[in-house]
């Protein structure tokens, strides 16, 4: 039944897009005689590529994803925000869709020989479920850094896989030599036109399915960009019907090789390239996409790798999906562009280009989506190493959420903490830390730097030969507005606080550690008060890891 029904999709998808075809030109006929000018080369090389996009080859193996409205972050950031959902294709990318459409206008002779690509992950899959459809052999180079997930899908769709090099740009050298070596046949997975002819399927389908009663459309489309196969068909679709309607492209500010190269008017390749976001870590964009993004893109939007995590929780709070940190990219794009040009009720659509998400990878994503969004800033303060101190500190940040505590007892004259505070905006921030400076506490605001937040909040601590009579104990309590403070105000002032961390991940309850001095004769008044205080508590005094790492 699901065999016997593709064939039908695909030649009712086929007559559709004959009638796209020829509304599309006469559509730019009509602004053509407009403007009472003869077509340019630009214009010329839209039309080619519209029927190249109108006539491929995808639906055999690729789905027409839906274009979703994203009503929380619509109604957050006061635009209309559209989400193309190419996570939801059978191999959760809408890399298949290019590599089908190369693939199926191969000869006969050159499928027979077998294909070869290389390929961080996603245009893998799409080759391989290519091959396993049309008979072939399919020989997959993907850099070692490749998620594992995606090696592994790879391997079931049939694919034979190869891991060479750190980048996409090490293994597409490896396979052009496999490629001499075998007399395969190379697929692109991005300069190619047939490959960016697939992809471009994508921007015919979005203008498609937006056609609201008012007749509008939509006001920019944001596109990210590895090798820029994805951005070149999108946006020379777009501009071959609809030139007045933006197309921007995304990258990530380490893996920027297109910004650069628009920049310096040729194509420039970049000696390394950030790994987060590795469906876009591209050293060297195409020739041809590189011609097509500059004639058709209205600009690069550049995003931080703590963007792309805010945009990946955007997405799960929308769709319940968790996209991968490249199928983020547009999105976290179109967020920047918005906030920096100041943009309101807009139509604005960002294409979720994948979800081949490793699961070990959500434990970054999770503790810097909120530095992405400013919703939350780290402090390292200083404060007088006496009684009280601690407690002043955490009622003069009032009702806003802490987030994180770390602190080791070090000296006998200043305490070193690292803090973190839930924020709402960079306006926040800066009046946490006027406070802060104003009360005494001198405060170094840590929220942008990043050995600061990958790796010094987990090492406050170490052993200090002030900490005498030092208990240790783990808590939990549920995590409500004051259970810090309450926290704090139960202890008795005669009990110092020789060490505290504390980290609020967004779960349901909070987590303490601390170390607490009390003096012998005081053991038994301090057992009452943890009976009392109501939390669950651990003691972790005797701990082996506690006493070689702290006591």
């Amino acid at each position: 039944m699901v065999l016997s029904k593709k064939p039908n999709d695909a030649v009712r998808q086929k007559a559709k897009n004959s009638r796209i075809l020829k509304d599309a030109l006469s559509e730019a006929n009509k602004n053509k005689q407009k403007t009472g000018i003869g077509m340019t080369q630009t214009e010329l090389d839209r039309q080619e590529y519209l029927r190249k996009i109108l006539t491929a080859r995808v639906y055999d193996v690729a789905r027409e994803t839906p274009l979703d409205e994203a009503k929380r972050l619509s109604l957050r950031i006061g635009n209309k925000v559209l989400l193309k959902r190419e996570d939801t294709q059978p191999v959760f990318s809408f890399k298949l869709r290019g590599a089908f459409n190369k693939m199926v206008h191969l000869s006969a002779e050159e499928r027979a020989r077998g294909v070869i690509c290389a390929s961080a992950g996603n245009h893998a899959q799409g080759v391989a479920l290519a091959a396993r459809r049309l008979g072939c052999r399919a020989v997959i180079v993907m850099p070692v850094t490749a998620p594992a997930l995606k090696v592994e899908a790879v391997r079931n769709l049939g694919g034979e896989v190869v891991l060479v090099g750190e980048s996409f740009s090490d293994a597409a050298a490896h396979a052009v030599k496999m490629q001499v070596e075998e007399g395969l046949t190379f697929v692109h997975p991005f300069d190619d036109p047939y490959v960016i002819a697939g992809q471009g399927t994508i921007g015919m389908e979005i203008l498609r399915q937006y056609q609201p009663s008012d007749g509008t459309r939509p006001d920019a489309i944001f596109v990210q960009i590895g090798g820029g196969g994805l951005a070149a068909g999108v946006a020379t679709y777009i501009k071959a019907i609809y030139p007045e309607i933006k197309v921007f492209g995304v990258e990530t500010v380490d893996s920027d090789a297109m910004d650069r190269s628009f920049k310096a008017g040729e194509n420039i390749a970049l000696d390394d390239v950030g790994l987060f976001s590795d469906g876009t870590a591209v050293k060297r964009v195409g020739d041809e996409t590189l011609r097509l993004c500059r004639e058709n893109l209205d600009g690069i939007v550049l995003v931080n790798s703590d963007e792309i995590c805010a945009a990946i929780k955007d997405v799960f709070e929308d769709t319940r999906s968790i996209v991968e940190p490249s199928g983020a990219l547009s999105l976290a794009g179109l967020k920047a562009w918005a906030r920096r040009e100041g943009m309101t009720n807009k139509t604005l659509v960002a294409i979720t280009s994948g979800a081949n998400m490793n699961f070990d990878r959500l434990r970054f994503v999770c503790e810097r989506a909120e530095f992405g969004e400013d919703r939350e800033a780290v402090f390292a303060v200083t404060i007088p190493e006496e009684r009280g101190s601690f407690r002043r500190l955490c009622g003069l940040l009032g009702n806003r959420a802490v987030t994180e505590f770390n602190y080791r007892m070090s000296d006998n004259t200043d305490a070193y903490i690292f803090v973190g505070v839930q924020t709402t905006n960079a306006n926040d921030v800066e009046e946490i830390e006027k406070a802060l400076k104003t009360e005494g506490f001198p405060a170094l605001n840590l929220s942008h730097d990043e050995l600061a937040k990958l790796h010094l909040r987990h090492m406050v601590g170490g052993h200090s030969k002030l900490a005498v009579n030092e208990k240790l104990y783990r808590f939990e309590f549920p995590e409500r507005p004051g259970a810090l403070m309450k926290f704090l105000t139960s202890l008795a002032p005669q009990w110092n606080i020789s060490l505290f961390h504390y980290r609020n991940n967004g779960a349901d309850f909070g987590r303490v550690f601390a170390g607490i001095q009390v003096p012998p004769q005081d053991n038994e008044l301090f057992e009452q008060f943890l009976k009392t205080l109501g939390y669950r508590y651990w003691d972790e005094t005797d701990n082996p890891a506690c006493r070689f790492f702290l006591s």
